[in-house]
């Protein structure tokens, strides 16, 4: 009961908010809660100032700005949903800043002290108390350790993962809400993208994960010399504090100071270009926030990025599809992007290929008429989503994470130099990536590393089934399999050696390709 009336108290101060910024279409359009947001528009609570002259969208990030932390990240999850917001308001909250006011350098010192177990002269022999950034999760100060190394030492928020519990406990209820109020809002799968914002939440709140995330990425990127991943310093890490490298370089969306200081947009705008695609093509593990302030030009010209709280992930077989997708879209072939879908499991089979061939030339043509410079290829994949309903399409969260990426990337590069498009300027790198990738022979490797794979688990599946057999023979059920008494190889024997004479195959394939 006390539970009960937490979230509805939680809910109303929520729906107050709202309404303050003329926002409560939030709630009325998924069906939540009718009767607080009835409450809400005759409480008089009185607008903010300025409000009225607001898009839809910008009251809204505002509102959710004021909400704190959890809806900040809430914000920054429908800006990638425009099949839930529509496109001019998931396009307002891409502003939405994760900015917030910072704790003091006092509290960052207590929780350093706590995590790492001594007094904080034992590690940094300079500590500056004022942040040089606060966001919701968490903020930066600039220090120096006892051997004289520069760094970076990111401080949890104090009792944020108490918070964060509490909100999610509320937006776990509400999209229950909106599953029982609207029924044809099931594709979109409410509940499980809060379920999923939770857990990367939850991870960005052991800095530990992230410490992991920019490790794993600095070693993808060791080979390549115009784009730079700060090194984890180890010793002073926990869970609620990270150490880097301090990252010495101006702002990469400064694009006056970096011609001043020397250095070609265009250049960087390349370097930025090839840095993403081989995050997604290469990797298969992406910086998922390259805002503007994540990303900074070094003084020997190299991109260095920060900030790995929020990364992605594509298994190759969904490379393999957004590569193939990727390819139909430049040439045109919308008949190939609908099989793609299809193909890719993301609609389902008894929805027409014909027609979805026609959705996506709909929504191509506009776009890829334009000049190169003005093509936008998140755009491109936000409308494709926007069309999904009509096929029943299931969200697919990674990319979903990978289009606002995009957006953010090309934003970048915009401003960097806006009569060139980031995305041609990968062209070799895509054109060899194809060739590895989606050719005879990487389609031909491809069938035999998976059955490969395949034949791995057979013996396992196999050893399953023979002790089920077994089990049934013993309850009175006769089956003559094998004679027990004989001394021939069993069913699993003689499949242990077809398993071996087929991964020699697969093997020998392989080596010749």
């Amino acid at each position: 009961m006390l539970h009960h009336l937490a979230i509805l108290k939680r809910l109303m101060s929520v729906a107050l908010t709202l309404a303050r910024h003329d926002v409560l279409f939030l709630l009325e359009q998924l069906g939540i809660a009718p009767t607080i947001v009835f409450l809400a528009r005759i409480i008089p609570v009185g607008r903010v100032r300025g409000i009225r002259k607001m898009r839809p969208g910008q009251r809204l990030a505002r509102a959710l700005h004021d909400l704190g932390p959890t809806a900040i990240k809430l914000g920054q999850a429908l800006s990638t949903r425009p099949d839930v917001m529509g496109d001019e308001i998931a396009e307002d909250l891409t502003e939405l800043q994760d900015r917030l006011p910072p704790f003091s350098g006092q509290q960052a010192r207590k929780i350093i002290e706590e995590d790492l177990g001594g007094p904080l002269e034992n590690f940094f022999s300079e500590f500056d108390d004022n942040a040089v950034a606060a966001a919701s999760i968490a903020q930066v100060h600039f220090a120096k350790t006892i051997s004289g190394e520069e760094v970076a030492v990111k401080v949890l928020r104090p009792n944020i993962r108490r918070a964060f519990k509490e909100d999610f406990r509320l937006m776990n209820t509400l999209a229950r809400l909106v599953e029982r109020a609207r029924p044809d809002l099931a594709r979109l799968k409410i509940s499980e993208s809060v379920t999923e914002l939770e857990n990367t939440v939850r991870f960005e709140m052991d800095l530990r994960f992230e410490a992991a995330a920019a490790d794993e990425m600095r070693e993808n990127f060791k080979d390549d010399d115009y784009f730079y991943i700060p090194e984890v310093k180890w010793p002073y890490c926990a869970k609620r504090v990270m150490v880097l490298e301090r990252i010495h370089g101006l702002n990469v969306d400064e694009p006056q100071k970096l011609i001043a200081a020397g250095h070609d947009p265009s250049k960087i705008l390349e370097h930025a270009s090839n840095a993403f695609f081989n995050m997604v093509f290469r990797d298969g593990f992406f910086h998922a926030d390259l805002h503007p302030g994540n990303m900074f030009v070094m003084a020997d010209g190299r991109l260095a990025a920060v900030d790995f709280g929020i990364t992605g992930r594509l298994d190759h077989t969904t490379q393999r599809h957004l590569g193939e997708l990727l390819l139909a879209f430049i040439t045109r072939d919308y008949k190939r992007v609908a099989e793609v879908h299809f193909e890719a499991g993301w609609v389902p089979m008894n929805q027409s290929v014909e027609l979805f061939t026609q959705a996506a030339r709909s929504i191509a043509e506009p776009i890829m008429g334009l000049a190169q410079s003005e093509i936008s290829m998140a755009r491109l994949l936000a409308q494709l989503f926007e069309v999904t309903e009509y096929f029943s399409m299931e969200t697919q969260p990674q990319l979903i994470q990978l289009q606002k990426t995009m957006l953010i990337a090309e934003g970048v590069g915009r401003n960097l130099n806006p009569n060139v498009n980031m995305w041609f300027l990968a062209e070799p790198f895509i054109e060899k990536w194809m060739r590895q990738n989606l050719g005879p022979q990487a389609r031909v490797k491809a069938v035999a590393s998976e059955t490969r794979e395949t034949l791995l688990r057979l013996p396992r599946i196999i050893a399953n089934i023979e002790e089920a057999l077994e089990d049934v023979s013993q309850n009175g059920v006769k089956l003559n399999m094998s004679k027990p008494e004989s001394k021939s190889l069993s069913f699993a024997g003689w499949l242990g050696w077809i398993v071996a004479l087929g991964l020699g195959v697969t093997l020998i394939i392989e080596q010749v390709l």
